[in-house]
C-alpha cells in the first residue's frame, strides 16, 4: 500500500496576505472619513448621512478584521497542532463582515421605520459635500481591493463592504438634491432604506459563500463526480472512493481519495503506485487546480479501509 501526497505543505501565503497592502491603504482611508461623515451626519440630522456612517463603521470593523486575519492566517504555529495552519481566519472574518453589514441594515430599517410620519429637518447642503468626497474615497478604495476580490474571500468581503458603501455616498448625494430640490423630507429617509436592503442582499450572498467554506462543500466550479471520473481514468485504477473536495480558505482547495489498483493477472507486473500517485496527483492539479491532494494507493481485494465506520 502507499500513501503520496501532493506537494504545498508549506505554510505559504494566503490569497489575502497578497494583498495585505491594499487592505492597509483603504482602512487608513476609510476610517478618518468615517469620523467626518458621522459628526457630519448627526449635525445635519440626516439619515441617510448617518447610515452611511453606520457602513462606513462596519467598513472600518471589517476591513480591521480582514486585516488582522491575514497575519494570524500566515502566523507560525506553536502548538503543533493546527495542522492546517490557522487561514481558516480569513472565512470568519468574512463571516464578521457579513454580520456587520447585517447589523447596519436592520439598524437603518428600524430607524427608517420609527421616522416614518415624523417632521425631520435635514441639512442638503453639508449632505451633499459629504456625501461626494464620500464617494470619492469608496471609489478609490474599490480600485484598491477589487484585484484580491476574486481571489480571496477575505478581501472580497471588504470589497463587498466598500462596495455597499459606495450606493450608500450615492444615495447620500441623490437624497440631498432631493431633498433641496423637492423641499421634502422624507426622501432622506427613502433612500436610507434602499440603502439598508441593498446591503442586506450583498450580505446574505456573502454569506451563503462563507457557510459554503465552513460547511466544507466542494469548491465552486467543481463537482465531486467529475474529479472521480478524471481519477477512474488514470492507467492502473479501476475504482475510487472516499474522495472529499473542499476549500481551506480562498485559493487553497485540498481532497483526499482512495485509488484501488487491478489485481495484477499471472505473467503481469502489478501497476507502479508511484507511477498511479504522480499521475493522480497530476490530474487533481491541473485539472481542477488543487495542489494539496492526499492520494492513497489500495491493490483490488484490499481491506484497508474495513474497520472505517463513517
Amino acid at each position: 500500500m502507499s500513501h503520496g501526497h501532493g506537494h504545498g505543505h508549506g505554510r505559504g501565503p494566503s490569497a489575502a496576505g497578497a494583498h495585505r497592502w491594499r487592505l492597509q491603504f483603504a482602512f487608513a482611508m476609510v476610517a478618518v472619513f468615517f469620523v467626518v461623515e458621522l459628526v457630519a451626519g448627526l449635525s445635519t440630522r440626516s439619515l441617510a448621512l448617518v447610515s452611511d456612517a453606520g457602513h462606513m463603521a462596519a467598513d472600518v470593523v471589517a476591513l480591521g478584521s480582514a486585516i488582522v486575519a491575514t497575519r494570524i492566517a500566515t502566523r507560525k504555529d506553536t502548538t503543533g497542532r493546527r495542522t492546517f495552519g490557522s487561514y481558516r481566519a480569513e472565512v470568519f472574518a468574512s463571516g464578521l463582515a457579513v454580520l456587520l453589514m447585517l447589523g447596519v441594515s436592520v439598524y437603518i430599517g428600524i430607524e427608517a421605520v420609527g421616522r416614518i410620519g415624523a417632521e425631520a429637518e435635514v441639512s442638503s447642503g453639508p449632505m451633499l459635500v459629504v456625501g461626494a468626497i464620500g464617494l470619492v474615497i469608496n471609489v478609490v478604495s474599490i480600485a484598491l481591493l477589487r484585484g484580491g476580490a476574486s481571489e480571496s474571500l477575505n478581501v472580497k468581503g471588504a470589497y463587498l463592504e466598500v462596495l455597499a458603501d459606495t450606493l450608500g455616498s450615492v444615495g447620500v448625494i441623490v437624497a440631498a438634491v432631493l431633498v433641496s430640490t423637492t423641499g421634502q423630507q422624507w426622501w432622506d429617509t427613502a433612500v436610507a432604506l434602499a440603502i439598508a436592503l441593498f446591503v442586506a442582499g450583498r450580505a446574505v450572498m456573502l454569506g451563503r459563500e462563507v457557510l459554503t467554506v465552513l460547511g466544507q462543500h466542494a469548491p465552486a466550479g467543481m463537482h465531486p463526480d467529475d474529479a472521480e471520473r478524471a481519477l477512474r481514468e488514470v492507467a492502473g485504477v479501476v475504482e475510487v472512493h472516499d474522495l472529499h473536495v473542499w476549500t481551506l480558505t480562498s485559493g487553497m482547495n485540498v481532497a483526499t481519495a482512495h485509488l484501488v489498483t487491478a489485481a495484477a493477472q499471472p505473467g503481469e507486473a502489478s501497476a507502479d503506485a508511484g507511477t498511479i500517485l504522480a499521475q493522480a496527483a497530476a490530474v487533481m492539479r491541473d485539472r481542477f487546480g488543487i495542489e494539496h491532494a492526499t492520494l492513497q494507493v489500495e491493490p483490488a481485494g484490499s481491506s484497508a479501509c474495513a474497520q472505517t465506520t463513517w
